[in-house]
């Protein structure tokens, strides 16, 4: 398999790009959206403001290419912290910005509902499954991943909704839509379960390619 990690200057791509390799890919980092031709998958990672996140995407020339490679070329497209709510039709983050539209739903900032709730939110907590899927396969309900955010999806679609976290009310944590997936924590930093995400991911596509 081959994975194609998008460079678009909104992360700190060493960490996702080694726990790809631990999960058998073979990895390659890019800013180059004439790298797409060559993969199998795709990895959206990010940390960083939704306005900043997809004038980079628009600039490099990945908005357009992303659409067209999920779409009608079916590759799969695993979306990460900023990355997963890129994936949203707009996001409000800094005024209202449009995002890539392949996940229906918006991006909105927490807003607290209990006194301990700190904005952003940051560390452990939990998921719950809401829907079966082979992302989350040997993944148990409850299974604690990491955090970073202030703003977070809010899905269109209940069905695109694989899995939510208890914070600020409750959130949707996990998306995805045919073959395009996001996720709000970051599996990389998330010990043998974000590595068993990823590598979910990986062999799930593998087989049904």
């Amino acid at each position: 398999m081959h994975v194609l990690v998008i460079d678009y200057g909104m992360s700190n791509l060493g960490s996702i790009r080694r726990a790809l390799e631990e999960c058998g890919a073979s990895v390659v980092v890019s800013d180059d959206p004439r790298d797409i031709q060559n993969a199998s998958h795709i990895v959206l990672p990010g940390v960083g403001a939704f306005g900043d996140g997809m004038r980079n995407l628009n600039d490099q020339g990945w908005t357009e290419k992303l659409r067209q490679t999920v779409r009608e070329d079916g590759i799969p497209l695993l979306g990460i912290c900023l990355g997963m709510q890129l994936l949203a039709d707009k996001g409000h983050e800094g005024g209202e910005h449009a995002g890539l539209g392949l996940v229906p739903g918006e991006v909105r900032r927490f807003v607290a509902t209990a006194d301990h709730e700190r904005i952003p939110h940051v560390g452990w907590n939990e998921i719950k499954r809401t829907a079966d899927s082979p992302l989350l396969d040997n993944i148990g309900d409850g299974t604690d991943f990491y955090f970073v955010h202030s703003y977070h999806f809010v899905a269109g679609e209940q069905r695109c909704v694989l899995a939510t976290t208890p914070y600020c009310g409750t959130f949707h944590a996990v998306v995805a839509k045919d073959n395009v997936f996001g996720v709000q924590f970051h599996p990389e930093k998330s010990g043998p379960m974000g590595f068993r995400l990823l590598s979910n991911f990986l062999n799930f596509w593998q087989v049904e390619a």
